[in-house]
C-alpha cells in the first residue's frame, strides 16, 4: 500500500509525533507495513510558508530541517508535474479551494494511494481514500 502524507502529517511525524493519531502513528514506525510513503513537493513549500507566516518555529536553519525530515524510510517525494498541476483543478467537486490540498488529493489519486490526514474536510471527500 502506499501513503502520501498530508503536510501537517509529514511535519507532525517530524516534530510532534504523539500528535498524530495511534494508527497513523504505527503505521508510520514500521515501515514494512507500507510499500512506500510519498510526499507532495507542495509540502515543503506548505512547511516554509508557515514558517514565513511566523505559525511554526524550528530550532536549527529551515533548509537543514527540511533534508532532515525527507530522510523516511521508503520516502518518494513527488515533484508537481504539468498532469497533476492540471489534474488538481479537475478534481470531482465538493472539495474546498486550498490549492496544497487538490495538488496533495491529485498525487493520491495519480498514484492510487491513501492520504495520511486529520483534515475532516479530506477525510470527508468521496474520490479519495484516507486514513486517520
Amino acid at each position: 500500500m502506499k501513503y502520501v502524507l498530508d503536510t501537517h502529517v509529514w511535519i507532525w511525524w517530524n516534530m510532534r509525533p504523539e500528535k498524530l493519531s495511534a494508527k497513523v502513528r504505527t503505521l508510520l514506525a514500521t515501515p514494512r507495513r507500507y510499500e512506500e510513503v510519498l510526499l507532495s513537493a507542495i509540502s515543503p513549500w506548505e512547511f516554509s510558508k508557515l514558517l514565513e507566516k511566523g505559525r511554526l518555529g524550528v530550532s536549527c536553519d529551515p533548509e537543514e530541517w527540511i533534508h532532515q525530515a525527507l530522510d523516511m524510510p521508503k520516502l518518494r517525494l513527488v515533484p508537481l508535474s504539468p498532469t497533476l498541476a492540471y489534474r488538481s483543478t479537475v478534481l470531482p467537486p465538493a472539495l474546498h479551494g486550498d490549492p496544497a490540498d487538490q495538488i496533495i488529493i491529485a498525487t493520491a489519486r495519480e498514484e492510487n494511494a491513501t492520504v495520511l490526514t486529520k483534515d475532516k474536510i479530506m477525510r470527508a471527500y468521496t474520490h479519495v481514500r484516507t486514513l486517520w
